[in-house]
């Protein structure tokens, strides 16, 4: 679900008004409009975030061997059912409680984009909001997935970033420059576009002796489903 083109008081032009998914948390500079909101798409989310994919393969690789050790040791069927009966309840319940911390950190997770930055709300125990400013981003690069989701990286200058802060809205593994990342995105190549032309227009309005140059585009790749 989204929004786009409201203004901070959540009224997009020609008068209509926009519901927003979650109001931010705190009231924007006067100026300032919301430009587009999402939520991120939670089996997605959970598949790129807390990798539930390659743990539920884990799982089944291990059930296979623990099945496969228990029929060639004894060759009954009975030691198989009964190893079975060992092994799979436990990757059932751990797979059953990433599955359901996927859902609940995306249905906590709000992407905001206005006309000077991005926002990224998220957290359960400690709901957190951080503020990325257009002029700290240095590119937006857009990777669109075979399930239709696609994520949105940004790259950043400026002051280093908390690994801690945008977790699990960044990229995995990147520890020394973390890059926040809008994930799960159900219509990422809007998003994109719209992100690329709030972009365009802060750089032309920054810097005016390249106000006539082209125009900023994400950089636009496209990926397997992980």
């Amino acid at each position: 679900m989204s929004h786009e083109a409201s203004d901070a008081s959540g009224n997009a032009p020609g008068g209509i008004r926009v519901r927003p998914i979650k109001p931010l948390p705190g009231p924007l500079p006067e100026g300032e409009r919301v430009l587009w909101q999402q939520v991120p798409e939670w089996k997605a989310y959970g598949r790129r975030v807390f990798q539930l994919g390659k743990i539920a393969l884990y799982f089944l690789v291990i059930i296979a061997w623990v099945a496969a050790s228990a029929y060639f040791d004894t060759g009954e069927a009975v030691a198989v059912a009964r190893a079975l009966v060992w092994a799979v309840p436990p990757a059932l319940g751990v797979l059953a409680l990433l599955a359901a911390f996927a859902w609940l950190y995306a249905r906590t997770t709000v992407f905001t984009v206005t006309d000077k930055r991005v926002i990224i709300q998220s957290g359960l125990a400690l709901p957190s909001a951080v503020n990325l400013p257009f002029v700290n981003v240095a590119r937006a690069d857009l990777a669109c997935f075979d399930d239709g989701t696609g994520d949105i990286e940004l790259p950043m200058n400026g002051p280093r970033l908390l690994y801690s802060m945008v977790w699990p809205n960044v990229r995995l593994f990147r520890l020394k420059r973390p890059v926040p990342v809008l994930r799960a995105l159900e219509n990422p190549r809007q998003a994109g576009e719209i992100l690329g032309r709030a972009l365009a227009a802060h750089q032309q309005a920054a810097d005016t002796p390249a106000a006539a140059a082209a125009p900023f585009k994400p950089d636009l790749r496209r990926t397997a489903a992980s």
